[in-house]
């Protein structure tokens, strides 16, 4: 059994994009990602502290395979940043399928943080836009709150909560990414890539058991 971590008031669970486009019948379903749920449930239950993320696309955004002649979902191109992955249309402003996911219980978040609304840079990270450079503001909250770690869970594993594990570390934070509380998609072996990633970044990945209120 994992070693037992304690969670206490200053520490945070960052909930990754729980939303209807990335489970089952979503327009980028994450294979059984509508599992995590009653998992992400029941840890948030532990934590004092509460943040959510949603992915937030307007119309015709760059990350999406429609909006590019040619090219077909899980294509990529080369954007002004760099290399960006092409998907299905998603999560689209004010859409059902942008919406949180009606069975995750955690009216206590203290905020739900939009991501992915600039039209020409999409966004993984909680913390930073594609670009690397674009901040979504989340440091600035989690050290004016006091926070110093961030546990997090969600969708997708290799993807945003990947990205945000390592920028978490990035920005001094200590990142506990709890795995068994995430899915991923893995695309072109992007679920391998996430694991070495966040072990070179010294992110810990635990198990759900291994986290309990102190």
């Amino acid at each position: 059994m994992a070693e037992r971590i304690g969670i206490g008031d200053r520490d945070v669970f960052l909930v990754v994009d729980l939303q209807n486009d990335f489970c089952p019948g979503g327009q980028l379903a994450v294979p059984r990602g509508d599992e995590v749920v009653p998992l992400v449930n029941r840890l948030a239950a532990a934590f004092k502290h509460v943040i959510l993320t949603q992915d937030w696309h307007p119309p015709g955004h760059l990350s999406f395979a429609s909006s590019h002649a040619d090219k077909k979902p899980y294509d990529t191109i080369q954007a002004p940043y760099g290399t960006q992955e092409l998907w299905p249309d998603h999560c689209v402003q004010g859409t059902p399928g942008a919406e949180l996911r009606r069975d995750l219980k955690a009216a206590h978040a203290e905020l739900v943080l939009r991501k992915g609304y600039h039209r020409e840079i999409d966004s993984y990270s909680a913390f930073y836009e594609n670009d690397r450079k674009t901040h979504t503001g989340l440091a600035g909250y989690l050290r004016e709150r006091g926070f110093t770690r961030v546990f997090i869970a969600g969708l997708a594993f290799d993807f945003c909560v990947r990205f945000s594990g390592e920028d978490a570390r990035r920005e001094g934070f200590e990142p506990i990414v709890i795995e068994d509380a995430c899915r991923g998609i893995d695309v072109g072996g992007s679920m391998a890539k996430a694991r070495r990633v966040l072990a070179e970044f010294n992110v810990a990945c635990v198990p759900a058991n291994a986290v309990a209120r102190r």
